[in-house]
């Protein structure tokens, strides 16, 4: 997305273009809006992280890591609302990359603690400066109050979810 003046095409005129495509009362669903953006945000998301093949959900993971390095594998569920399982499976896959280690915890013996290794912190700053880049252009159409006002508007609605990764 780039900024412009023009007015944003709205998915209704869209569909209106198409023919006899009606979109009835999907326009006026918040839950159709979110996920409509929710795939445009994921697919230049993706598209900036192709050469490392990172998710968001990896990258979340990555900046929790990096912020947090000793963070127990438990914590780490808790910290982005996942089972303990689906945790382990997504902590194997950056293990396999070689981005992160699990060890013994220093406060817990029964727990593994996890960390970036110095692999895991050069993808995590590269991704880090792509996310931003990321971040510009999906909101490119935004003035700086507007992208403030959304920020607001979308933690309204995940009240102490704040760590939820995308």
């Amino acid at each position: 997305m780039k900024a412009n003046s023009k007015k944003p095409v709205t998915t209704q005129e869209r569909a209106a273009k198409g023919g006899d495509l009606k979109l009835d009362l999907l326009p006026n669903l918040l839950g159709y809006r979110l996920r409509r953006a929710q795939i445009n945000v994921f697919r230049d998301f993706v598209h900036s992280m192709a050469s490392d093949g990172l998710t968001p959900g990896q990258f979340g993971l990555l900046t929790l890591i990096g912020a947090n390095p000793g963070l127990n594998q438990s914590r780490l569920a808790e910290a982005i609302g996942v089972d303990r399982s689906t945790m382990v499976t997504a902590l194997n896959r950056l293990e396999g990359r070689g981005w992160i280690e699990r060890g013994p915890s220093p406060s817990d013996r029964r727990a593994f603690a996890v960390a970036l290794t110095a692999l895991g912190q050069t993808v995590l700053a590269r991704s880090k400066r792509r996310v931003r880049a990321h971040e510009k252009r999906i909101a490119g159409t935004l003035s700086s109050g507007q992208r403030e006002t959304l920020m607001d508007l979308l933690e309204a609605l995940t009240p102490g979810n704040a760590a939820t990764p995308t």
